[in-house]
């Protein structure tokens, strides 16, 4: 498996890339007159529409300290995630990149491990006016996806384009029971994106000494030594000085 202990952040990037693309989404109310009252920004959070749903029904009724969840709002959640074979590479090649930071030393990895990532966006309002509100905000920026470029190593100038691609959009009232009875519209928009997952970086190594050996084909007996170095051990990959040394052991009896 692993020789150490290695972590990227693949998913935690992707979540949150995936919630800056909706942190930004507001609400106009209207008086009678059109005139705008106010704008409130839609809160986004982490987590399954059905917890956001369970706070609506737990405070009902709004006595003491209780407060209710305040609509509309948004949440989204990761639903599944498949092994990618459409985009599979040879799992032996490797990606050599420069450092992210000096830009001087290099870095290698093997090639990824390409998922399919699913995640869900739900969309949850007490009037349908808001709810097409937040939608039509949402829907002409994916025709059907959205790319995004996205730095997949912090250690490692590796940058890919991310698409997120809307697959569904369902909506659903949960209104039911009696007037008191809080009512939730919930829009469901489900998104399909590509996540790589790398391995353990290492710093490329660098030849800084070569030793050849000629021989003819009849004998091992070495006839030529050819030795390569470069001018100091501290050089830098981009700065050094390549020096060679060729002995001639005088090895003539096969070339009288």
């Amino acid at each position: 498996m692993t020789s150490g202990h290695f972590y990227h952040a693949h998913i935690r990037r992707i979540v949150t890339v995936f919630g800056t693309l909706f942190n930004n989404i507001n609400v106009m109310r209207k008086d009678q007159t059109s005139k705008v009252v106010h704008i409130t920004r839609v809160p986004l959070a982490y987590g399954p529409k059905a917890k956001f749903l369970m706070r609506l029904d737990e405070k009902k009724d709004l006595q003491g300290n209780k407060v209710a969840m305040k609509l509309p709002r948004m949440s989204f959640e990761i639903t599944n995630m498949v092994y990618d074979a459409t985009t599979k590479i040879n799992r032996n090649n490797t990606i050599t990149a420069v450092d992210a930071n000096t830009t001087s030393e290099k870095y290698n990895v093997r090639t990824f491990a390409p998922y399919r990532l699913n995640i869900q966006l739900s969309i949850m309002a007490k009037n349908q006016d808001d709810a097409l509100q937040i939608i039509e905000q949402i829907l002409p920026s994916f025709q059907p996806e959205y790319t995004v470029t996205v730095k997949e190593l912090d250690t490692m100038n590796i940058t890919t384009d991310l698409p997120f691609v809307l697959t569904s959009v369902t909506m659903t009232d949960d209104y039911e029971g009696d007037a008191m009875t809080r009512r939730a519209i919930v829009y469901t928009l489900d998104f399909e994106t590509r996540i790589r997952f790398y391995g353990p970086v290492s710093k490329k190594a660098i030849i800084r000494v070569s030793d050849v050996n000629l021989s003819t084909s009849e004998t091992l007996t070495p006839q030529v030594n050819i030795h390569t170095t470069v001018s100091s051990i501290n050089d830098t990959p981009d700065d050094y000085t390549v020096l060679q040394t060729i002995t001639d052991f005088g090895f003539n009896e096969l070339n009288p």
